[in-house]
């Protein structure tokens, strides 16, 4: 199995002010996040707006993104409440070079824990899949038992935890077969899943201070367990904001925007935060003061 890399930022879509999606910034942003100590990238995820993009612009930017960090993973959203959708377009992803494809467990409908296993055993036969539970979207939690029973279909990587519940993802991380990978799909649990065994994080606070996230890990994974802690401590506040003063993307591609780099509009039903909010959340950035190592070195057009 290729390495994937234990941080991948979960990368927000540029958007041209049309509407349209802004490849050239999205090649530009993926670049900083990578030299910012991102292992990868996530493409047309959650914080890629993409419930808002169509296949073609999902295929599209997956191609733009993996010509633009070529010795780095790029990892393409696929899921989808439909099975045999998600199937085709994890076949396009694949075919258009995604070294990984991340699928949701399917919101809505609502599927049982069987239908949920089956669901994944369907994508993991076409590439290296990693399982993505987030019942605060979906409203379906996967328990840790079928996490696992997921986790020896051959294609099935890893799984990108976001239950908030800790002790289910220890179970996963105890039970897991050599080789699964279990990220945190929640930035501020990154490091307490670490510490009950698990690999890395799918980051949004990432696109801020990839390095300090980059830091707490690597100091865990050496023993230096004060040094991880308090970057934990001091990189919360800013953690908490972006996830907590509007729904993400939100705060994060607008603080993107403040600080310089043209990430672009929403697409609809996302709109932008008042005032206040913002004020808020870029007060929030200035006080992680050198924790915020995201510094673009052109305004792309």
């Amino acid at each position: 199995m290729a390495d994937i890399g234990r941080l991948l930022t979960a990368m927000c879509t540029p958007f041209t002010d049309e509407g349209g999606v802004d490849f050239d910034a999205a090649q530009e942003l993926a670049r900083l996040l990578v030299a910012d100590g991102s292992d990868g990238v996530v493409v047309a995820g959650t914080t890629g707006e993409s419930p808002t993009l169509s296949d073609d612009e999902k295929i599209d930017l997956l191609r733009a993104v993996k010509e633009a960090i070529p010795d780095a993973s790029v990892v393409a959203g696929t899921g989808g409440n439909d099975t045999r959708h998600s199937v085709e377009l994890s076949e396009r992803a694949a075919r258009a070079g995604a070294d990984a494809l991340l699928a949701v467990v399917p919101y809505y409908n609502k599927p049982t824990q069987e239908g949920m296993y089956q669901h994944f055993k369907a994508l993991a036969a076409v590439g290296p899949l990693i399982m993505y539970n987030i019942q605060s979207r979906t409203s379906a939690n996967m328990t840790a038992e079928t996490t696992l029973r997921c986790a020896q279909e051959p294609g099935v990587i890893g799984v990108k935890e976001a239950s908030g519940n800790i002790d289910q993802m220890g179970f996963v991380c105890g039970g897991a077969p050599g080789g699964f990978r279990v990220w945190s799909g929640d930035d501020g649990f990154t490091l307490p899943l670490l510490a009950v065994g698990g690999y890395g994080v799918i980051c949004v606070t990432s696109h801020l201070a990839g390095t300090a996230v980059k830091t707490m890990i690597e100091s865990h994974l050496e023993g230096r367990n004060e040094a991880a802690a308090r970057l934990h401590q001091r990189l919360l506040p800013l953690i908490t904001t972006l996830m907590t003063a509007a729904s993400n993307p939100i705060p994060v591609k607008t603080a993107l925007n403040r600080l310089g780099f043209r990430a672009g509009p929403f697409r609809l039903p996302l709109t932008q935060m008042d005032e206040a909010t913002t004020a808020r959340v870029m007060r929030a950035v200035d006080a992680a003061g050198d924790l915020v190592t995201f510094k673009p070195r052109v305004e792309v057009a």
